[in-house]
């Protein structure tokens, strides 16, 4: 840790310490600088649950225990509005509860994942729509490569410190290693899809079956907040397939998953080059949370796009430890993370509650640039 906090992060935790609400300070003293006494930490959970969204979530746990209504799903259904609010989806109060580090002994966080993994429960969580109902009867398919139902409650389950708890749990962990073993051995997209030529869809690109093994980002976040995988070989390994999937795959790469004869789009597989951070540069929806859930798997700098990120990173908060990225850009206005209210499926993670504080939006680039160095240099 001293060797990160001169020259590189000093300057940024002290910027941190004087200007961040309680999650970053929280998150900052318990995880990185590991100085949380037991009465700070109480006070700073307090502050926690006093945020705005945390008390909306509040709002939205059901007496089972479920929180919300189904997993990213649909929010309107035949001109019904099903969820007052984003948070209101299962998903998004699951990644809210991580991100906010709420401890797994919490009420809502313990009464959560014992809902997710009552079957009777979810099968009346997933009824509410008639799309929710098959989709549950269906909700092993496509596991192998993280794009079904369980493979989603599987993740939210780890992310919420649970995933080392339980053996199907532990299972999936071997199942998202496959993944990526499985794109190490191929040399292009086309050694494991098909494609139709003739099939009349809107978008007609190549598939793999469900029960094909391929990596995509629940698989890669069920790895990154797990630790019962963790081998030397298993962390050599995914770093290999990190580094072979920039080699081989192109920018324009699109697939779909055929899954019950029907061909879906799969939630983010890692079919295109992982892109470094570059402060001029925000390259998709999910920018910075895949690179550090990536160096959450302890792969350090043997990743090449975390060793080129980690040099930009280091260069970017040189001058007096404060992130800073270019919004400017039309490319980088319609990701930007200013614009982020819900921890979705399909933004990048944002720990400040108030974003009319202008410092509060330095703060969690910030932090992020802190966690993210650390954890690159956490590697085994």
């Amino acid at each position: 840790m001293k060797k990160l906090l001169h020259p590189y992060i000093s300057k940024s935790i002290d910027f941190l310490l004087e200007n961040a609400g309680p999650v970053i300070q929280y998150r900052l003293r318990k995880e990185i600088l590991n100085d949380l006494s037991e009465s700070d930490e109480e006070k700073l959970l307090e502050q926690i649950y006093a945020l705005p969204l945390f008390q909306s979530l509040a709002t939205y746990v059901k007496p089972g225990g479920y929180i919300g209504t189904g997993m990213h799903s649909w929010d309107h259904w035949r001109g019904t509005v099903l969820h007052r609010t984003p948070l209101e989806d299962g998903e998004c109060a699951a990644r809210l509860l991580s991100y906010y580090r709420i401890p797994k002994t919490h009420i809502f966080v313990k009464g959560f994942v014992a809902a997710m993994r009552d079957q009777e429960t979810l099968r009346k969580e997933f009824s509410y729509i008639p799309p929710e109902i098959p989709r549950y009867e269906s909700r092993f398919k496509g596991l192998n490569n993280g794009n079904c139902l369980m493979a989603l409650i599987y993740t939210m389950e780890a992310m919420l410190g649970y995933g080392d708890d339980y053996e199907d749990l532990k299972a999936f962990q071997q199942t998202s290693l496959k993944g990526f073993q499985r794109v190490h051995e191929i040399s292009s997209l086309d050694d494991v899809t098909r494609f139709n030529a003739n099939a009349k869809r809107k978008y007609n690109y190549p598939y793999i079956e469900a029960d094909e093994y391929f990596p995509n980002i629940y698989t890669v976040a069920m790895l990154a907040y797990t630790q019962s995988w963790r081998t030397d070989e298993n962390i050599q390994m995914l770093a290999a397939s990190f580094n072979h999937i920039n080699a081989i795959m192109q920018p324009g790469n699109n697939i779909h998953v055929r899954i019950n004869g029907k061909y879906v789009a799969p939630c983010f597989a890692l079919v295109r080059p992982i892109r470094a951070f570059h402060p001029d540069l925000i390259d998709s929806i999910t920018y910075r949370r895949l690179l550090t859930e990536i160096a959450m798997m302890g792969v350090g700098e043997s990743v090449e796009v975390i060793r080129e990120s980690v040099a930009n990173v280091k260069e970017a908060i040189d001058k007096d430890g404060v992130l800073r990225m270019n919004f400017g850009q039309p490319h980088n206005k319609r990701y930007s993370p200013k614009y982020i209210e819900y921890p979705t499926a399909y933004t990048d993670v944002r720990l400040e509650s108030d974003y009319k504080n202008k410092k509060a939006l330095l703060c969690d680039l910030t932090y992020w640039a802190v966690e993210f160095l650390v954890l690159a240099d956490r590697s085994i």
